[in-house]
C-alpha cells in the first residue's frame, strides 16, 4: 500500500476499428494495433493493485484481460464514458464539417459554450467524469491504480488537476495508449492532487 497518497495511472483506450471519428457512445472494440499499443504501454508495470475501467469495448476489453493475467480487482466504471457527440457520434470531423449539422468550427474553439446537436454539453461531461474521479481516489485510498479511459476523459482530469479552464481542453495531446500519473490525496471532502507525468512514465 502507498502511504503517501493514491497514485493513478491513468491510460488512453488504443486505436479502435473503424479509424478516426466521433467516438463516443459509438462501441467499437480495439483493432489489433491497438491491442498492441496497450500492451506495450503496460508491459513493465508491476505495482497496480486495482483496474478501473470505461465500460465500453475499446477500454473494457483490455481492461479485462489484463486484471484476469495479474489477478487484480477490475471495476467497470459507467461515469468514465466518453462524452456523448450526439449527431456527430460514428461521424468524421471532416464530414461534420462539410455537411453538419452544427458548427464544429464553434466546438473546437469554444466547447464549454457549443456542444453537438443532440450531445452531452462539456460541462455536463466534466461533472459526471470528475464525480467518478473523486469516488476512484476515496475508494482506492493509498493504492496504485490504472484507470483505462478515453481521450476526453483524461483531458479533463488533467485540466481539473492543474486548474485549467475547460475552453483550453483542446490545446492538451493525448494519444492513444497515452499514459498520465495522478497523486491524489482525500483528505475529508477535499482532494488534493498533483500531475505527476503525461505521456510517457518511466
Amino acid at each position: 500500500m502507498n502511504q503517501s497518497g493514491t497514485v493513478v495511472d491513468l491510460i488512453r483506450h488504443g486505436e479502435p476499428e473503424g479509424g478516426r471519428m466521433f467516438r463516443g457512445r459509438t462501441d467499437h472494440p480495439l483493432s489489433d494495433k491497438g491491442w498492441g499499443q496497450m500492451r506495450l504501454a503496460s508491459a513493465g508495470e508491476e505495482g497496480w493493485e486495482a483496474v478501473v475501467s470505461s465500460p465500453l469495448l475499446r477500454c473494457s476489453e483490455f481492461a479485462r484481460d489484463l486484471a484476469h493475467a495479474r489477478g487484480l480487482h477490475l471495476q467497470y466504471e459507467p461515469r468514465l464514458r466518453e462524452m456523448d457527440f450526439g449527431e456527430w457520434d460514428g461521424r468524421t470531423a471532416e464530414d461534420v464539417l462539410a455537411n453538419g449539422p452544427g458548427d464544429l468550427s464553434a466546438f473546437w474553439a469554444d466547447p464549454p459554450n457549443a456542444q453537438a446537436p443532440g450531445g452531452e454539453a462539456l460541462t455536463d461531461f466534466a461533472e459526471r467524469v470528475l464525480a467518478g474521479w473523486e469516488d476512484i481516489v476515496r475508494t482506492y485510498t493509498g493504492q496504485h491504480v490504472l484507470v483505462v479511459g478515453h481521450g476526453g476523459v483524461m483531458r479533463v482530469l488533467i485540466a481539473h488537476v492543474l486548474g485549467m479552464p475547460l475552453e483550453n481542453l483542446f490545446r492538451m495531446e493525448v494519444g492513444y495508449a497515452c499514459r498520465t500519473r495522478i497523486r491524489a490525496h482525500a483528505d475529508g471532502e477535499q482532494i488534493t492532487a498533483r500531475l505527476v507525468a503525461h505521456g510517457v512514465i518511466v
